[in-house]
């Protein structure tokens, strides 16, 4: 008989904190993201067409999970005998800080390609769409944690997703309140990739950790 001591396996190595990170968007004509790092576990350039989204709120990037399901009960049991996922809808939550021509785009719906400033003033007049289209973006989230043996790298990528959703902005003077573009983006199905969203996990520090992770 084993000892609880002998038995148990916990590693506190193993658990990991996204200290900082950053989202970047591109249009859908962009190559998507087939790797993060390459052979020296050192991060990839990304491919032509991704912007960093820059500064958020210390929310960070918000994944949330929607999950439904259909239960078929059975006579007798007290539980279901059956359950088929019905939906499994990914979102992403950002309270952007960076006040530029992505940011106001995403939260206007504006077609940013046709806003050019003004030639004399250089201001810039964005008008809300009377019926916004719906603009659909590969999404990358990168987030760094550090290990004894480096950085280590989570990314979430999302090969096609667009805005669903926008938080109320506030314009004032609050010690702790930048002028935020609060947006929900939802992940959908591409259909060439065959897939709504990947995870990617990398870095020399991640490397180090992998016979320890059971890989």
């Amino acid at each position: 008989m084993a000892a609880w001591e002998t038995l148990k396996n916990h590693q506190n190595a193993l658990i990991r904190k996204t200290l900082e990170g950053s989202t970047f968007i591109a249009p859908t004509t962009s190559a998507a993201i087939t790797a993060l790092t390459g052979a020296d576990s050192s991060l990839n350039a990304l491919p032509e067409g991704y912007n960093d989204l820059g500064w958020m709120s210390d929310d960070g990037a918000q994944f949330s999970a929607d999950v439904d399901s259909s239960d078929i009960t059975s006579w007798g049991s007290v539980e279901p005998t059956r359950r088929d996922i019905t939906s499994d809808v990914t979102t992403l939550e950002l309270t952007l800080q960076e006040t530029n021509k992505h940011t106001i785009g995403l939260y206007t719906g504006a077609d940013m390609t046709a806003v050019i400033p003004d030639a004399s003033s250089g201001e810039v007049a964005v008008s809300k769409p009377d019926r916004p289209p719906l603009r659909f973006w590969r999404v990358l989230t990168i987030g760094v944690d550090i290990a004894d043996g480096g950085e280590i790298y989570i990314g979430r990528f999302l090969p096609r997703a667009s805005v669903t959703d926008k938080d109320d902005q506030s314009f004032q003077s609050g010690d702790d309140e930048a002028l935020g573009w609060p947006v929900t983006m939802t992940a959908y199905m591409d259909s060439t990739l065959g897939y709504s969203e990947r995870y990617y996990f990398g870095g020399p520090g991640w490397e180090a950790l992998l016979g320890s992770m059971g890989f």
